[in-house]
């Protein structure tokens, strides 16, 4: 059952509505790169925690060398354009032959899906306009259970500047409480 979307002229395959979906893998379509939306309020929030641990840090350094080192830091402009990841559109056909159209974020070994394989798909709705999100895939044939790896905000933003953020924080609320105490 394929239909035709009138406004763009392409004919669009449906979507399974169900959270779980069991059917056999038809293709698996070229993969193309979606970026990860960033959300300014916890941007700003982790930045402005690192900032002040990383002031403190800075002025350390300086007091034990003249050098006021620092490695490269990425932007605000950097930080604010999220991750790309990878968004390869899944075709499936159900017990009935009936054909559906699903998305897998992120990367799977290449040989974990093949056309022909029997799966079972738990998904996760997205935006209206798109196909639902594969969760995670349990391979019938092969009895593999399989989860895509995608980019996260915390993969993103990286180890370091997470953690220079919760120290951050940290010193932020020894700081209050210090002023709330005396």
């Amino acid at each position: 059952m394929v239909h035709m979307d009138s406004d763009l002229g392409y004919r669009r395959v449906p979507r399974p509505t169900g959270r779980i979906f069991t059917g056999r893998v038809v293709r698996l379509m070229d993969g193309y790169t979606r970026e990860l939306k960033i959300g300014q309020p916890v941007l700003v929030a982790v930045v402005t925690a690192a900032g002040v641990m990383g002031l403190l840090v800075l002025a350390i350094r300086s007091m034990l060398s003249n050098a006021a080192g620092g490695g490269s830091r990425r932007s605000w402009k950097e930080l604010r354009k999220g991750p790309e990841y990878l968004v390869t559109p899944l075709r499936l056909r159900d017990r009935d032959d009936r054909l559906f159209e699903v998305e897998l974020h992120g990367h799977l070994a290449q040989s974990a899906l093949h056309p022909a394989d029997w799966v079972q798909i738990t998904l996760r709705p997205q935006d209206p306009d798109l196909p639902p999100r594969v969760e995670q895939i349990v391979n019938l044939t092969t009895g593999q259970l399989l989860r895509p790896r995608h980019a996260t905000l915390w993969s993103h933003l990286g180890p370091p500047l997470v953690l220079q953020a919760i120290l951050g924080l940290l010193l932020i609320l020894a700081i209050a409480a210090l002023i709330v105490l005396f």
